[in-house]
């Protein structure tokens, strides 16, 4: 891992801005000779910027003013698979730790060693995590807003709210967001160059606490199991009353039957 060119002080405050794209990005062709890391891309802009692609449609700029962050974003966009309309974002300031411990001080500035690429890096993957944990949230919140409807009239009225294939999109955005979520990141998961350098943990430590990724995947883990409860709630219950159409179409079939035999033999009685 190479670092930076200024890589031991930080002689002045950053800014780091994770920026959510898309679903995905390809990084294929990305690769550069002079990259910082491949898994996630990290790269050098300018003489002491830094940007981070991460394959799961984040991305990190570090250091770069307005232009140069517009001028990566529009470099990686055509790459951005199901590109977002409203783009998650989550910035951090970084500021030297002037002799102290690194931590995360009352003003939430991030409070590191040196500006080396790994130690930014450590950075990167806590906003980068953070702002995909942002937008599944709001993706979870969507969808049980458009659930409490038909939970609540299924309380009080014993039936289901709006017609079935309303019913049937609301349970395709259900598994939609419970596929996406489920399969987009491990937030769980530490960065793998923290095997190479431990010293680096308790940095990463004090981000994950600072944005609370492990409790916030959490809450999001339990509200896709009540949503992928409901979902399959939801088939049961439209199967259910398909059933129940079927029965009482056979009764009705099989009473006008009953009723058409009735009929003639009356007839022929008459005769």
């Amino acid at each position: 891992m190479a670092d930076l060119p200024d890589a031991e002080p930080l002689q002045r405050p950053l800014t780091a801005r994770a920026v959510l794209l898309g679903e995905r990005i390809d990084t294929a062709g990305l690769e550069r000779r002079d990259a910082l890391a491949t898994a996630p891309l990290a790269f050098r802009v300018g003489d002491d910027g830094m940007a981070v692609v991460f394959r799961y449609g984040v991305v990190v700029l570090i250091g770069l003013d307005p232009l140069a962050e517009d001028e990566v974003l529009r470099s990686i966009a055509p790459r951005v698979i199901a590109p977002f309309g409203p783009r998650e974002e989550e910035t951090a300031r970084l500021a030297p730790a002037q002799g102290a411990e690194e931590r995360i001080d009352a003003e939430g500035l991030v409070r590191i060693a040196d500006r080396s690429s790994d130690r930014l890096l450590v950075v990167a993957f806590a906003l980068a995590k953070s702002a995909v944990l942002a937008h599944h949230e709001r993706q979870v919140a969507e969808v049980l807003d458009s659930i409490e409807p038909w939970a609540r009239d299924l309380a009080q009225r014993g039936r289901r709210h709006g017609g079935r294939r309303a019913v049937i999109r609301l349970i395709g955005q259900a598994l939609l967001v419970e596929h996406r979520v489920s399969t987009r990141v491990a937030v769980g998961e530490k960065p793998d160059l923290l095997w190479d350098r431990p010293d680096l943990e308790r940095l990463y430590a004090r981000l994950e606490t600072e944005y609370e990724l492990d409790e916030r995947a959490e809450i999001l883990n339990r509200k896709l199991g009540l949503i992928g409860q409901t979902a399959r709630l939801m088939t049961d219950l439209i199967d259910t009353e398909r059933s129940l159409h079927l029965e009482a179409a056979i009764v009705i079939l099989i009473v006008a039957e009953i009723g058409l035999t009735l009929f003639q033999m009356a007839r022929g009685w008459a005769h």
